[in-house]
């Protein structure tokens, strides 16, 4: 507020108080209350300051973070949330880490079949995972309300596209508790090219049970054995180079 601003807003306040007629003895201390406005207006004025001096550091420190490859590359680290879910499911769908942990690549000699199951799709067709066989398959295990979600699958859409002459198919398993009438027109605004199936509680026993992460993203080998885990928020360039690298294998 400027100066010729704060004069005008400081006459009509006088002109205001100059009408009371209180009874008694008692009657407006008007400088004291014009005092009183200013500081009130100080103590705002000082306190907005403060706040963008403390943007402004908090955005510099972040320039100055991903201005460096180690510092930048530990920042992506922690953007990806999949490390440590991807471990503990490990444990759960193969039995043992393989290796590091922070991969979510399993090699060939520790993979495990992935659980066959039959669902349904929206036209209540039944979809068997074994009929994929000869395929490289990336199970996705989504929900409408997950965030992570959301962001993966305009990528496996992608994946979809470009891969699918290369013997690639995208399998994508709802656990959406209200089931097709939410999906649907989910499915419909993402424009989504792959099938997508209706999963249950038994299915989520086979996978996990009650620590079924959200989302839950499986590659599967054209023997259709694990050899892939993508558990909770990963990086796209993640499933890019285990799709890759798992599409480039000789069928064993």
């Amino acid at each position: 507020m400027d100066e010729m601003n704060e004069r005008e807003v400081d006459r009509m306040i006088e002109g205001r108080f100059s009408s009371f007629r209180a009874d008694g003895d008692w009657q407006p201390d008007v400088q004291r209350g014009l005092g009183v406005l200013r500081q009130r207006r100080a103590a705002a004025e000082a306190s907005r300051r403060r706040w963008l001096v403390l943007a402004s550091a908090a955005a510099a420190i972040c320039v100055a973070i991903l201005a460096f490859p180690m510092t930048r590359a530990f920042a992506e680290h922690l953007v990806s949330t999949c490390v440590q879910q991807t471990a503990e499911m490990r444990k759960l769908l193969i039995g043992r880490p393989s290796g590091a942990t922070s991969t979510t690549y399993v090699k060939p000699g520790d993979r495990r079949m992935a659980p066959d199951f039959t669902l349904a799709d929206a036209l209540g067709h039944g979809i068997r995972l074994s009929d994929s066989r000869g395929k490289v398959v990336l199970l996705s295990f989504w929900a409408t309300s997950c965030a992570p979600c959301e962001q993966e699958i305009p990528w496996f859409v992608e994946f979809q596209r470009t891969n699918a002459q290369r013997g690639f198919a995208v399998l994508g398993i709802s656990m959406d508790v209200g089931g097709w009438e939410t999906v649907t027109p989910y499915v419909e605004q993402k424009n989504v090219n792959y099938p997508v199936l209706m999963g249950n509680d038994e299915l989520a026993g086979l996978f996990g049970g009650k620590y079924f992460p959200m989302p839950l993203t499986l590659i599967l080998d054209r023997s259709g054995r694990i050899a892939a885990i993508h558990a909770g928020l990963c990086r796209k360039d993640e499933y890019e180079s285990d799709i890759n690298t798992v599409l480039a294998e000789k069928e064993r």
